[in-house]
């Protein structure tokens, strides 16, 4: 164990290894007091260097304010003693006497402007270290939710997938119609919610590398197959002008994305409206619009329907969607490819949706 001698010898070693500047510095100061005594009339020299060496080893130290201080008052007694007796002694001017407090003015000046620029930085700063706080804070809870509804989708797909099956088997050998029909109910909710479950794990792995599997596909067919999936649906469909053009994209994403623009339409349409779904390329893009003739949204609506779990009034089918996450969806697999969505909507006059992809430069 070491002794209080050794402690001290210690803690002696360290404070002149810390301030060994200060230290050089005061001998510096003492040596040019020496030559402000023995100089006479040209004391002027090194009084004029221990200011400015006091300047620039505190724009390297940047004391604390009350040692800055301190150093201050004593080299101004110091300097100020000095000339005071050259002065009665006859060697300098009187007027020499107000160099002394105007130099330490000045210096107590940069001490204030140097101090508050320090505070203002460290301000600063401090601000931005909340920011990147906050900013890790929500990266943490956005990686929470990613996961929550990673795991929530993949936990409720399980028993969906089985209940389905079982509503769909009691659908089918049902004799009674009361239970037949309660069972296509059952059915066409357990539907729905194994679409919300797909969309929730869809949103959820929205950026990550293996999210698009690109290739070569043509428009005519990605069209042709959408309205065959939703020909069932008692509206009046119609096949617009689709170009003979090849697009760069997901398939499967993509077929998504149109699902929830009919669904969309359908959802906003009555049994005798009309759903139209036509390509066609405009400024390097290609183009894929769903129209419908129905009741059309609201302009307060449009800001806000591609924002998840937003839902547009009026809302005439229940048949399909409700949850608000179809036209996310789309927007989301647009993104992805790196287009866009966009709407066009007048009341009583129906709405076009409008999906803005890439065009493949082959």
């Amino acid at each position: 164990m070491a002794t209080a001698r050794e402690r001290l010898y210690g803690g002696g070693v360290r404070w002149v290894r810390s301030s060994w500047v200060d230290i050089v510095w005061a001998v510096f100061v003492g040596v040019n007091l020496l030559g402000m005594r023995e100089m006479g009339a040209w004391s002027t020299v090194p009084f004029l260097v221990i200011w400015v060496s006091l300047t620039l080893v505190y724009g390297w130290r940047m004391w604390r304010l009350q040692p800055a201080i301190l150093t201050v008052a004593v080299v101004t007694l110091a300097t100020g003693g000095i000339i005071v007796g050259q002065v009665l002694d006859g060697q300098q001017e009187a007027d020499y006497l107000v160099e002394v407090p105007l130099v330490a003015l000045m210096f107590l000046a940069m001490v204030w402007h140097g101090r508050r620029r320090q505070a203002a930085l460290l301000e600063r700063l401090a601000a931005m270290e909340e920011v990147q706080r906050v900013s890790r804070e929500n990266l943490r809870l956005l990686e929470q939710q990613q996961l929550f509804l990673v795991d929530a989708s993949h936990e409720l797909g399980t028993p969906i997938t089985v209940a389905l099956g079982h509503a769909e088997l009691i659908g089918q050998t049902a004799t009674d119609q009361l239970v037949a029909e309660d069972a296509r109910v059952v059915i066409g909710e357990l539907a729905r919610l194994r679409r919300l479950s797909s969309r929730m794990l869809l949103l959820a792995s929205v950026g990550s590398p293996g999210f698009l599997d690109l290739a070569p596909a043509g428009v005519d067919s990605i069209v042709i197959e959408a309205l065959d999936r939703w020909g069932y649906a008692p509206r009046r469909w119609r096949l617009g002008e689709v170009p003979e053009t090849t697009v760069r994209v997901d398939r499967d994403r993509l077929a998504v994305a149109l699902d929830a623009l009919l669904e969309n339409a359908v959802a906003h349409t009555g049994k005798d409206d009309r759903i139209e779904l036509s390509a066609r390329v405009e400024n390097g893009n290609v183009i894929l619009a769903v129209t419908d003739s129905g009741c059309g949204i609201a302009e307060a609506d449009l800001e806000r329907i591609f924002g998840r779990f937003s839902r547009a009034t009026p809302y005439l089918s229940r048949e399909v969607g409700g949850f608000g996450l179809g036209l996310p969806t789309a927007a989301a697999i647009a993104e992805a490819h790196h287009g866009s969505v966009r709407v066009h909507s007048t009341i009583g006059e129906g709405s076009t949706f409008e999906l803005l992809i890439p065009a493949d430069p082959a």
